[in-house]
């Protein structure tokens, strides 16, 4: 067994993707219970979560860097900050579309204490997120076969969370850049799926598919009808700007939070702003999972999880994961990464 990582009073503990990704390996149902504790506690008001800042850059719409500060209690009683940035023309660079990290704070002191590479950590808080929604939102029945519109990190955490939580095996994938839509196939394949198809157009993906996902990078809605999809289904809309406030106004809605989710210009925003309030979402996931609410609305209507993404997940999971660093001796501990005696004065 290694010897568990020491870390200064002066100090901070860098953990950094490759250490991530090994840690957290295997560990789905794990990091989904973890995600399902942070929603129940955040839905009990035991967190605080002011609103996440947007960074945009003039005369572009795609690229931005999210600032999500978060405090959590309930037996987590930790604090942090997620930055992340999303730009998509990275992938033609060869790079990530997202790239982030995340910083912990301890909640005695204030003082930083750990700093993780996160894109990893926020790829699989999102994709437990999903799959938890899916899990509730089916009640018990067979995930069936699963479509995924957009074959990025996220979709590709998705499939693998679906695989854990709901026993996904089929998938049927879309995505503008056909190519791309081939590679995540052969992805899907190597990661056990015994059914990974191409779909020639959104409208078959739906048509054909049970259980949605849509992690894609637009930034307006483009899907203004879902009656093409099968009676009941679910639609997982992470990407939060695919669909129209007409097609949101046509389904059963449950949400992360409503007032991070409607803002921002989501989907959901926009049909806040088309109606003049939020009568359009039931509850929250959070609400189904204490039995405050029924999962389904039971009228055979489809149901839509949008999550905004709360940054109570982030520093949740990061608290995971640096406990599973430190135990596990990992990372690197940077020595005197604070000044000496600070303010205070002899």
């Amino acid at each position: 067994m290694p010897d568990e990582i020491a870390v200064s009073r002066d100090g901070i503990l860098v953990v950094g993707g490759a250490e991530i990704e090994e840690l957290l390996a295997g560990r789905e149902r794990e990091i989904a219970d973890v995600v399902a504790r942070a929603y129940i506690a955040h839905n009990q008001g035991r967190s605080s979560l002011p609103h996440s800042l947007f960074l945009r850059f003039p005369d572009n719409d795609l690229d931005r860097i999210i600032a999500l500060p978060a405090f959590l209690g309930d037996g987590f009683d930790v604090a942090g900050l997620k930055w992340i940035s999303s730009f998509p023309g990275n992938l033609r660079r060869g790079l990530a579309r997202a790239s982030a990290v995340l910083i912990l704070n301890n909640t005695e002191t204030g003082r930083p204490e750990v700093v993780l590479e996160s894109s990893l950590i926020s790829a699989r808080r999102t994709a437990a997120s999903a799959a938890l929604g899916a899990r509730t939102l089916l009640e018990g029945r067979p995930a069936g076969r699963v479509g995924l519109i957009g074959t990025g990190l996220i979709n590709f955490e998705i499939a693998r969370f679906l695989g854990a939580l709901c026993g996904a095996r089929r998938y049927l994938v879309y995505d503008l850049d056909a190519e791309r839509a081939r590679s995540f196939a052969d992805a899907l394949a190597r990661l056990g799926a015994v059914e990974a198809g191409i779909a020639s157009s959104q409208d078959e993906l739906l048509a054909a598919c049970p259980l949605v996902s849509f992690a894609t990078t637009a930034i307006r809605p483009h899907v203004s009808d879902l009656s093409i999809c099968p009676p009941g289904a679910v639609v997982l809309h992470i990407s939060l700007r695919d669909l129209t406030p007409e097609a949101i106004l046509g389904c059963d809605n449950v949400v992360d939070d409503a007032d991070h989710v409607c803002r921002a210009n989501t989907s959901l925003h926009l049909a806040e702003q088309a109606t003049g309030g939020r009568g359009f979402i039931r509850c929250t996931l959070a609400d189904i999972l204490e039995g405050k609410a029924p999962a389904r609305r039971g009228d055979g209507s489809i149901a839509v999880f949008n999550p905004f993404g709360l940054g109570v997940l982030d520093v949740a999971l990061g608290q995971m994961v640096a406990g599973a660093a430190r135990a596990a001796g990992r990372g690197v501990a940077i020595d005197g990464f604070f000044p000496a005696g600070g303010d205070l004065f002899a």
